[in-house]
């Protein structure tokens, strides 16, 4: 996915940005990147982070950096941020999201003889052609409404000028952007828990399509949020970190919310309940606390040197994070009937071999219950899955199995305790190896979540777009 931050301030904001894009690492491990204004104009640094971590990475060099203003982001894809000089000054740019219409994009800006100097394996780097987008207009306000027009799925973005920062929402306002002030300094983050321990206090939320421009005295609205939003609703679901909130909803207490309705549609007598950690368990404890079933902790993470398994982009390397971060205990297995909450589940392929180790250390019955609904459509917006194959997701490739072709009508597979539904569950379940297996009802999500469902983007489930 990835996630930005970035600061303007009197004083030096150097520490203020190293920090607040650290805060985002949860987002993202491939490249970590910062940009800084200051006396003598720009200065930037991009690294790997696949095998390491942000933090270290990035203090040798802070040294170098100076400056009253800077952007960060953690990023999965392209290297950025971009340095651009252009009609309208120079400026550093970073973005978060996915361009759906990127070749066609490209031909246009060709047709207008204009060129990319950013190319990965013959495509060219998204953060580019979205500058390159901001340049075809007279101002940066017009330029990033041009952009934010002409991008089908999402692109939220800072840029860095001489004068101060712009932020600008996504036109859809799929993923978050959130203003914070402090004495002498403003800042923009994509997640909320990046402001606290800095000293920052939130002050609003962008809406879709917004634009600001900031500096250390204050923000100005350049270019009004739009009336139609669609939040990732996946965001709350696993993305977010628990002391971020999304317009004004804590990650956490939603995910609690999640726990007690999965608990509500449920009776089956287990002896305790856990979370596949980490963001089960905030999911756990709402389906604890709900039932008054202890909530316990057969499975610990190991977290020093291990990254997200969701994270790196080699299937091979997934799984094998996935198995050594996460330490079973035995004592607390042996002979239980556990039941265990998940964010969501994917393909399956690492949640099986972790429900392997259970049986083998005398669990007599393990139970999942899923957050989310059963995932069956990739993402067409956040860059999530898109290194797997529709038919990699748990979802569909039991329904392609049961089907045994491509052309499916999917409406019966998204109705839980239709016959078609039923198979399908029953099918990841054997799989997985369970003894039972039922997921959250997308309107439990939703109610959890708080905002009307059309201001939520929960395609991946349903396949619904209504923009």
């Amino acid at each position: 996915m990835g996630g930005l931050f970035g600061v303007v301030a009197r004083d030096d904001c150097v520490n203020d940005l190293f920090y607040g894009t650290d805060y985002h690492s949860h987002l993202g491990t491939r490249r970590g990147s910062l940009a800084v204004h200051g006396p003598h104009g720009f200065n930037r640094s991009i690294h790997n982070i696949e095998n390491n971590y942000f933090r270290a990475k990035f203090e040798p060099v802070l040294p170098k950096f100076q400056g009253n203003s800077g952007i960060g982001v953690i990023s999965d894809n392209d290297p950025q941020p971009l340095m651009i000089g252009s009609h309208l000054g120079t400026f550093a740019i970073v973005t978060v999201g996915k361009i759906n219409n990127i070749e066609e994009l490209e031909q246009r800006a060709l047709r207008k003889k204009m060129h990319f100097l950013e190319t990965s394996g013959g495509v060219i780097n998204p953060t580019e052609l979205a500058s390159t987008l901001i340049c075809e207009e007279n101002t940066i306000e017009d330029g990033i409404k041009n952009a934010q027009e002409a991008i089908q799925g999402s692109c939220s973005m800072l840029l860095l000028t001489d004068d101060g920062m712009y932020a600008a929402r996504d036109k859809l306002g799929r993923t978050p952007l959130v203003i914070g002030k402090k004495s002498g300094a403003f800042a923009v983050a994509s997640e909320s828990c990046a402001f606290p321990n800095l000293g920052y206090e939130v002050v609003t939320h962008l809406g879709p399509g917004e634009t600001v421009f900031l500096t250390a005295d204050g923000y100005e609205q350049r270019n009004k949020p739009g009336e139609k939003m669609q939040i990732c609703a996946f965001l709350w679901v696993y993305y977010g970190y628990p002391a971020t909130d999304y317009e004004g909803i804590n990650v956490e207490s939603v995910r609690n919310r999640c726990g007690s309705a999965l608990a509500r549609n449920d009776k089956v007598e287990i002896d305790f309940v856990a979370g596949i950690p980490d963001s089960g368990i905030g999911h756990a404890i709402g389906y604890a606390n709900e039932r008054k079933i202890p909530y316990l902790r057969p499975f610990v993470k190991y977290t020093p040197t291990w990254p997200r398994s969701f994270m790196p982009q080699n299937q091979d390397v997934r799984d094998l994070v996935a198995k050594m971060k996460l330490i079973p205990i035995r004592s607390m297995i042996e002979g239980k009937r556990i039941l265990f909450c998940e964010d969501s589940i994917v393909r399956g392929t690492q949640l099986k071999d972790n429900i392997q180790i259970l049986f083998d250390y005398g669990a007599v019955e393990v139970h999942m219950r899923p957050a989310c609904p059963t995932l069956i459509f990739p993402c067409e917006f956040l860059n999530f899955s898109t290194s797997r194959s529709t038919l990699d997701l748990a979802g569909r490739g039991v329904i392609n199995e049961i089907e045994g072709r491509e052309d499916i009508n999917m409406n019966e597979y998204l109705i839980p305790g239709s016959p078609k539904y039923t198979q399908m569950i029953d099918r990841i379940r054997a799989s997985l190896r369970l003894t039972t297996l039922q997921y959250q009802k997308l309107e439990d999500l939703v109610d959890a979540i708080g905002l009307p469902k059309k201001r939520l983007c929960t395609h991946c489930w349903d396949g619904s777009s209504y923009f």
